[in-house]
């Protein structure tokens, strides 16, 4: 079977043999009319837009609620557009992978054009401006992940196509965030039409930190007399350009070796994976988890497609905010990063895995009942108790998710602050609760040091996930091993210090000799990772 437009049409019965579900929409008429017409342009392709929104929109294009597909941008990784879009036709497969061991197989073709992002393409570089002058254009999304909206390195410093941008103005654009400016303009200079920009990243109020970049760099040109102030101003009204806030949660591991065997043996071709010169993981397929939520702040001023008659929630900002803080602070994310970090130590390579060792299953229970709980304010559209108990005993156990810890361990240093920081902070500010009594949340931070390291607990070598603060943290180490961590009081004072990191520098929060303490338990030889973990979370 050929994973294409023609292919999925020719050998339709063969699919439907195999158990796919496809596309049952006019494809022609809703190709034409997306071109025509646009609504909705989203900037990056990895797994979860196609595992989640693309599906979402594909079900209402099948049952007549729309009649608009999405048009995809590759954001500055320009090998998934031309390695795994454009040879199948911009079609993928979902393969969703239930908790109850079933499969089930969607060939998703919503996304009816894609395009590389930046202007060294110039045929796309000039059809992403059309697509910006459009009258019909409602909303531009992004899931580019948190370091897509960062205009800085690990160092603080502007990068060097930022900082190129902003002396040069908008015609040619290098970083991520200038092209998605220099679109903006390019829509203010056609009409100053209204539209909403909506990050679907999993960051906290990710609407705020687009919008901060987009400014700077807006505010940039404006001063260097690239644009005029009424852009600044256009930009700032958000009843012209929206920027609203998402709460965005389905788990979408990287392309598993196993589930390609089977979309292999049921007869597509060409079903492979690629990996990019960025180290990114991609392929024609995505795996991911039965369970999602999107939740969204309502604020379209040019008008939205209907997407609440696919399950995700419109609300406000408040419940938004209410809602990602239940998930990224408490009940989900802070349980990733801790297995992340433990599970590299104790050399496991999935996370629903590590859910059978009793000390961590214990663990994280223990930092979402016990620690995190406690200051979690119901969003009122969701249970904290509910999601919570459903994650603990259905979605990170799910044997069937491939998920690893080496992928969820990418980029702590930039999730930190708000998995576990913003906790830490509510403790500090409360009357009732005292960081005195936090014990897990401490444990992780000493435990992420600990990994930093790049020694296991058999004192055995690994490669660190990708961080951007590494090159800046890893010296921090040096003179630093199993049984010799004398000097680390003093080696590891500036990361203990560093409120970018932790959220609050731990010398003021009261923690910091508590953290250093564990490290140093934690460090004392090979097997004192499980020893520690046992002593601390089972008592």
């Amino acid at each position: 079977m050929e994973l294409t437009r023609e292919g999925i049409l020719r050998d339709r019965q063969q699919y439907l043999d195999e158990g796919y579900r496809l596309p049952e929409f006019d494809y022609e008429r809703v190709s034409e009319k997306t071109k025509k017409n646009p609504i909705w342009l989203h900037f990056g392709t990895g797994n979860i837009f196609r595992a989640f929104q693309a599906n979402v929109v594909q079900k209402l294009l099948d049952a007549g609620e729309m009649d608009c597909g999405i048009v995809a941008a590759g954001g500055s990784n320009a090998e998934i557009i031309e390695k795994v879009y454009r040879p199948h036709d911009n079609l993928s497969v979902l393969v969703t992978l239930k908790a109850d061991g079933t499969v089930e197989k969607t060939v998703i073709g919503s996304i009816v054009e894609s395009l590389v992002s930046g202007s060294a393409c110039e045929a796309d570089f000039a059809r992403m401006k059309e697509i910006f002058r459009a009258p019909s254009l409602q909303m531009i999304s992004f899931t580019i992940t948190e370091k897509g909206y960062s205009l800085r390195g690990g160092n603080g410093e502007l990068s060097a196509a930022v900082r190129e941008d902003m002396e040069c103005g908008p015609a040619k654009p290098k970083s991520y965030m200038g092209l998605v400016a220099a679109m903006l303009y390019e829509r203010f200079q056609n009409g100053a039409l209204p539209l909403a920009c909506v990050s679907m990243d999993n960051c906290s109020h990710n609407g705020d930190v687009l919008k901060r970049s987009i400014m700077e760099i807006a505010e940039a040109w404006a001063q260097g007399g690239f644009v005029e102030q009424g852009f600044l101003a256009w930009l700032d009204d958000p009843d012209q350009v929206s920027f609203p806030c998402t709460m965005i949660d389905k788990i979408t591991p990287r392309p598993d070796p196993f589930v390609e065997s089977l979309l292999v043996k049921d007869g597509i071709d060409g079903i492979g994976q690629v990996v990019t010169k960025r180290g990114t993981y991609a392929s024609s397929f995505v795996n991911a988890e039965e369970c999602e939520y999107l939740v969204v702040e309502d604020h379209f001023p040019n008008g939205r497609p209907p997407l609440e008659k696919g399950g995700i929630i419109f609300t406000d900002r408040e419940t938004v905010d209410r809602t990602e803080r239940m998930k990224v602070c408490t009940c989900l994310n802070p349980l990733h990063t801790a297995l992340a970090v433990y599970g590299c130590l104790l050399g496991y390579e999935r996370i629903s895995e590590e859910m059978k060792n009793p000390v961590l299953h214990r663990m994280v229970e223990r930092i979402g009942y016990q620690e995190g709980m406690p200051v979690v304010v119901n969003p009122g559209i969701l249970s904290p108790e509910e999601f919570l108990d459903q994650v603990l005993r259905l979605r990170i156990p799910n044997p069937f998710m491939p998920d690893t810890p080496q992928r969820i361990a990418t980029d702590t240093s930039q999730k930190l602050p708000i998995r576990f920081g913003e906790t830490v902070k509510c403790y500090l500010d409360s009357e009732k609760l005292s960081v005195d009594s936090l014990t897990m949340v401490p444990l992780v931070f000493a435990g992420w040091l600990r990994y930093l390291m790049g020694v296991d607990d058999q004192g055995k070598e690994f490669s660190l996930s990708p961080d951007p603060m590494l090159d800046a943290l890893r010296p921090q180490f040096e003179g630093l091993s199993l049984g010799h961590t004398e000097t680390a009081a003093e080696k590891l004072a500036p990361i203990l210090a560093n409120e970018k990191i932790f959220g609050v520098s731990l010398y003021e929060a009261g923690l910091a000799e508590r953290v250093l303490g564990y490290f140093q338990e934690l460090s004392a030889g090979s097997g004192a990772v499980a020893k520690t973990l046992e002593a601390y979370v089972m008592a």
